[in-house]
């Protein structure tokens, strides 16, 4: 089956994913695009889980405030290299991150996080649990790894702090 140009570019500004993965992707599933994206997110979740270990050292810290600058938060999130740090992908997850945290009020990063004894729902307090805003099908997880998969490196919320005027 021939797969035109106009295919990969298209499942490639979905995905994020490179042409060669684009391209094969659409040539494993006989340009089933739909398909394809699943075959290609797969793929970004076996990518991300060995990028896992890696050590995240580089990356940004940003804030947002909440219109009427009565909700704000702070939030640092690593990546590998000062390079993907600049990226616009990389910005705007995190960008995305704050305002996440601005909104939901997490307790903790990830579940295991939390200290022993203490009783909390996982998926309320722990950021990468939560639905994320910006598309409540997702997780949080999800979009880091997403990320992940776009720039190559690994990724890892390291703290936040939410301030609430008044609390």
């Amino acid at each position: 089956m021939e797969i035109s140009a106009a295919d990969v570019k298209s499942l490639r500004e979905k995905t994020g994913a490179g042409v060669m993965a684009c391209k094969r992707a659409l040539t494993e599933t006989q340009g089933d695009v739909g398909k394809a994206e699943e075959l290609l997110r797969q793929q970004g979740l076996a990518s991300a889980e060995k990028k896992a270990n890696r050590v995240a050292s580089q990356g940004i810290i940003d804030c947002y405030l909440h219109a009427g600058g009565r909700i704000g938060a702070m939030i640092e999130v690593n990546c590998e290299t000062d390079f993907v740090a600049r990226t616009p992908e990389f910005r705007a997850l995190v960008h995305d991150l704050a305002m996440q945290v601005a909104a939901t009020n997490p307790t903790y990063v990830r579940p295991e996080d939390i200290p022993e004894g203490v009783e909390v729902e996982p998926k309320e307090a722990c950021l990468v649990l939560q639905p994320f805003i910006k598309e409540p099908s997702q997780t949080v997880q999800d979009v880091i790894v997403s990320t992940i998969a776009k720039v190559g490196e690994n990724i890892r919320v390291r703290r936040f702090s939410r301030f609430e005027l008044g609390s």
